[in-house]
């Protein structure tokens, strides 16, 4: 799931090198963790959070398929 987001993110990046993805887990729920630089953080995020809604939804059914459940942070 981390390298799904990663690939998510340094598409849509201006600077593709500066995008970190970390993986932590709380209460049996993953918590992915993206960084990504300033610049390109409204990217990320898109209009009105439509792009970071889409990733999430990505996500979990990226986590459903394993039988796990997760969330994106972005930071």
């Amino acid at each position: 799931m981390k390298e799904l987001v990663e690939y998510m993110a340094r598409a849509l990046a201006h600077n593709p090198d500066a995008v970190k993805v970390s993986e932590a887990e709380q209460d049996g729920l993953k918590v992915i963790q993206l960084e990504v630089a300033p610049e390109d953080k409204g990217r990320i995020i898109g209009k009105q959070g439509r792009v970071a809604q889409a990733m999430r939804l990505m996500l979990r059914v990226a986590a459903v398929k394993e039988g796990t459940r997760a969330t994106l942070q972005i930071l």
